[in-house]
């Protein structure tokens, strides 16, 4: 779930927002569902402006489609966008892991071995949703380590798009296991310092989507746009 503000500071279009972003990106609300406004303000007991707003938001970040006078919709996915975002996110990935490995220090060594630590906790209970957290928070700490952790703003904008592809992945056994190998050939390149390494095993990481995608584009047709089908 995303959290966009601290709670003490949170408004009912951020609770609307986060709420319904989870149910999309858990795939409980799953690509072409149709949801109303009516019927969101009536769950959360609110007018329809905060929810028209929380849309809008979810719109922005590509997981809605809005049309005037016409249902709203979990947005399918686009092989398109899906490329597009890929290629952006890899390129400002690419970066932070060099920088990363030139700039790794003792502290950053024990805030990579914390996250792993809690990576494979999660694996241990068979949480594939804690563990999608986690591999949040296991960029933003690349990116904080880097020295640029304004770079995780566009790095979550463009996982956002594909968080439910990554659900989908991660619900499969074999996979939380073989992310967290890669997490950890990762943060053993960046303490080394190796900074070809580090990037060469990025690259590896974020292409371990590339089989789900093909496999649902194939098994689950009706999840993308029909121009991409």
């Amino acid at each position: 779930m995303q959290q966009t503000l601290t709670n003490d500071r949170r408004t009912t279009v951020d609770e609307i927002f986060d709420s319904l972003y989870d149910e999309i990106s858990s795939l409980r609300l799953r690509p072409g569902d149709r949801i109303s406004e009516a019927d969101i303000a009536a769950q959360f007991g609110v007018s329809r402006q905060p929810v028209r707003d929380a849309f809008t938001r979810l719109a922005n970040l590509d997981l809605l489609v809005i049309r005037p006078q016409r249902a709203t919709e979990v947005k399918r996915f686009s092989s398109r966008e899906i490329e597009k975002s890929r290629f952006v996110r890899a390129s400002i990935e690419s970066e932070v892991l060099r920088r990363a490995a030139r700039h790794c220090d003792r502290l950053g060594k024990v805030r990579l071995d914390d996250c792993l630590d809690r990576q494979k906790a999660a694996i241990a209970k068979g949480d594939h949703r804690e563990f999608g957290a986690l591999d949040y928070e296991f960029h933003q700490t690349l990116c904080d380590i880097a020295g640029v952790d304004f770079a995780f703003d566009v790095i979550a904008q463009e996982k956002a798009k594909v968080d439910r592809l990554c659900m989908l992945g991660l619900s499969k056994e074999d996979r939380m296991p073989q992310l967290l190998n890669d997490h950890k050939a990762i943060a053993a390149a960046i303490v080394d310092g190796d900074e070809a390494r580090a990037v060469e095993i990025g690259m590896l990481h974020l292409s371990r989507l590339n089989a789900t995608i093909e496999a649902i584009e194939v098994t689950n047709a009706n999840y993308f746009e029909p121009q991409d089908g």
